[in-house]
């Protein structure tokens, strides 16, 4: 059977670990084991920062220097507010006092701001033709502000059929009046364009 203890001293700078101790008397020089404070999710706060000293600035955003660990814990308590370690890997930690609910609930609002506007999103397409009747032209401007909706963007197709290349002003200004009824909610990527017999549109949702 084998015990592991971990030995603190104190001096101006760091704590010192002591050798590992076994039942058989001899002394194990392989690594020590980290006593520091379990694993988790976000910094360390109070006390779960087991260092002796840190480089502490104050809930006003004062640096205060290299200060003992005990005095900075008495420094946060009298403020009613929380120790917190934000440069773990600082010799000595940087810890700042701060109300750690309001800054846990600042980073999340920060995350989910930064993840949506990271989302990924899809071209959809939207079919059309320079005929197209009224019913079935109120359908596919609903989808497509639907589509605006989810944060897609929509690739609107023009077909021309036969003589029908022959009218392509009429084709143009169909496309006209789709970006200018969408106005409010998207912008026109890429202008109306002529490929092949077919004229296309590239309108993206305006980022609220």
């Amino acid at each position: 059977m084998r015990a592991e203890i971990c030995l603190f001293r104190r001096d101006s700078r760091a704590w010192h670990s002591g050798a590992i101790i076994n039942f058989r008397g001899d002394t194990d020089h392989s690594p020590s084991v980290s006593c520091s404070a379990a694993s988790k999710d976000g910094p360390r706060t109070n006390q779960e920062i087991r260092v002796p000293e840190v480089q502490l600035i104050d809930h006003e955003g004062e640096n205060r220097g290299i200060v003992a660990i005990e005095e900075a814990m008495g420094i946060a308590t009298e403020a009613g507010l929380d120790l917190v370690e934000i440069q773990p890997n600082a010799k000595p930690p940087v810890c700042k006092i701060l109300d750690y609910g309001r800054f846990k609930y600042q980073a999340q609002k920060k995350a989910a701001e930064t993840r949506k506007r990271q989302k990924t999103y899809e071209i959809k397409e939207i079919k059309m033709r320079p005929n197209i009747d009224t019913h079935d032209y109120d359908v596919k401007m609903r989808n497509m502000g639907r589509f605006f909706e989810d944060g897609d963007k929509v690739k609107v197709t023009l077909r021309f059929r036969g003589r029908e290349m022959a009218h392509q002003d009429l084709g143009y200004k169909l496309l006209q009046k789709v970006k200018t009824e969408v106005a409010e909610v998207a912008k026109c990527e890429s202008e109306p364009k002529l490929e092949g017999r077919q004229m296309v549109m590239l309108l993206a949702p305006i980022q609220r």
